[in-house]
């Protein structure tokens, strides 16, 4: 079964930074786009980045985090990552790897971002 672990979320002060991982396994990783998604308490799920598979590693970030997050992957780790600086406190939330194989999502765990001072 497809399975994707979330890591690196922790607490830090506003304006710095935390590099997130997703280790994915157990489906053909290169060939699919990767997307991290957070949710904050209260909040619906909300994309924050995307990276297409392929041959083409093209990326998309939403508006409220252009220019400070950055996904990235390394298709021989199957891995993906979010390098996320300049943080703010509403960045605050759970932050979710996610895929779509077909018609199903699949979702890590989780991992909590917390932003405060």
């Amino acid at each position: 079964q497809v399975q994707l672990v979330e890591s690196g979320g922790g607490d830090v002060q506003p304006g710095g930074s935390l590099r997130l991982s997703c280790a994915a396994s157990r489906f053909p990783f290169s060939w699919y786009t990767m997307k991290w998604y957070r949710q904050a308490p209260g909040k619906e799920r909300e994309l924050v980045a995307g990276i297409v598979g392929g041959s083409s590693g093209s990326t998309n970030y939403a508006d409220s985090v252009k220019g400070r997050f950055t996904i990235s992957r390394d298709n021989a780790k199957t891995a993906v990552y979010l390098q996320m600086n300049s943080l703010r406190p509403e960045d605050t939330a759970i932050y979710y790897c996610n895929v779509l194989i077909g018609k199903t999502d699949y979702w890590g765990q989780g991992t909590q971002v917390t932003v405060s001072s």
